[in-house]
């Protein structure tokens, strides 16, 4: 976790860095200071920052990781990792209805709402997928 706040720090420092050069740099245009450039490359840092502040937090409350000692080996991270269910089709009908979504914000609202209708059933399917039927728990 520390390398991981080193590298949260690093993009702050480094889009608060570009945020002042980009302002001295729009500021001699003729058009003057190009604000919406300098305010997202400060968010971009201060996200960075929160990102380093987040990590760092954490890492105080836990124990110590096994990424962060230099002689440790990759088996010593162990752990589980959340449960993925093997034999579900839900994912692939969600994404198949997020991609008719996403496509319907370029062609228009009306596709949009074809996407939606058959994203609901799935993103609900796949909700409560383990509650009834062969694999419930």
């Amino acid at each position: 976790m520390l390398a991981m706040e080193r590298i949260g720090a690093l993009l702050g420092v480094f889009a608060f860095l570009m945020a002042t050069i980009y302002g001295f740099w729009t500021n001699s245009t003729e058009l003057g200071i190009e604000w919406v450039g300098v305010i997202g490359l400060i968010l971009g840092g201060l996200l960075g920052f929160m990102i380093t502040w987040y990590l760092g937090m954490t890492r105080r409350k836990l124990e110590v990781d096994p990424s962060d000692d230099p002689l440790g080996d990759i088996d010593e991270i162990q752990g589980d990792y959340g449960f993925f269910s093997p034999h579900s089709w839900w994912p692939l009908f969600l994404a198949a209805a997020a991609a008719v979504c996403f496509l319907g914000l370029a062609v228009g609202w009306w596709v949009f709402i074809i996407g939606a209708f058959f994203a609901v059933p799935a993103l609900i399917g796949w909700t409560f997928e383990y509650w009834k039927g062969e694999h419930a728990l």
